[in-house]
C-alpha cells in the first residue's frame, strides 16, 4: 500500500510518495497551484494517485506553536475535505509544526544553494511530514 505525503502552501504543494512497504518517503515534485482560485491541480493529483496505486493521503497540519489552529490550519481542514471528496481516499492531517524550517535547515547544511532550495523546499517538507507519519507505524 502506497501512501502520498503532501506539503501545502498558497502557490505550491509539495508531493512525496512511500515505498511500497511504507517504511520510507521520497520526494516526487512540486506542483504548481493557485489556492485564491482553488486550482488545486486535480488532475496532476490524480495521475500521481493512479501511477503510485495510492491508497491513502498524509497532509501537513501547519498549528501554531501553542497548539492551535490559524489560518494556514484551516486551508490545510479545506483541501483535505476537497482531497477526499475528489479522490474518495482518506486523508490523515499530521502535524508539521516546523517542518518547512527544518527542511531548510537541512538543504543549507547540505550546501544547496538559495535559488535551489526554493525550488525543492516544499517537496522535501512533503518527505518529512510523510517520513514522520510512515515512523509512527513502525
Amino acid at each position: 500500500m502506497r501512501i502520498i505525503g503532501f506539503d501545502l502552501g498558497t502557490k505550491t504543494i509539495g508531493v512525496a510518495i512511500s515505498d511500497e512497504l511504507g517504511w520510507t518517503a521520497q520526494g516526487i515534485e512540486t506542483i504548481k497551484i493557485d489556492e485564491e482560485s482553488g486550482n488545486y491541480r486535480w488532475d496532476r493529483l490524480s495521475e500521481l494517485i493512479k501511477e503510485y496505486s495510492v491508497e491513502k493521503a498524509v497532509l501537513g497540519m501547519p498549528k501554531n506553536m501553542n497548539g492551535t489552529i490559524g489560518p494556514r490550519g484551516k486551508a490545510s481542514e479545506q483541501f483535505a475535505v476537497l482531497f477526499e471528496e475528489h479522490f474518495k481516499l482518506p486523508v490523515i492531517l499530521w502535524d508539521e509544526r516546523l517542518t518547512t524550517m527544518a527542511a531548510e535547515k537541512m538543504l543549507i547544511s547540505a550546501d544547496v544553494s538559495r535559488k535551489k532550495r526554493k525550488l525543492v523546499i516544499d517537496k522535501m517538507a512533503a518527505v518529512m511530514i510523510l517520513q514522520g507519519y510512515l515512523d509512527s507505524l513502525n
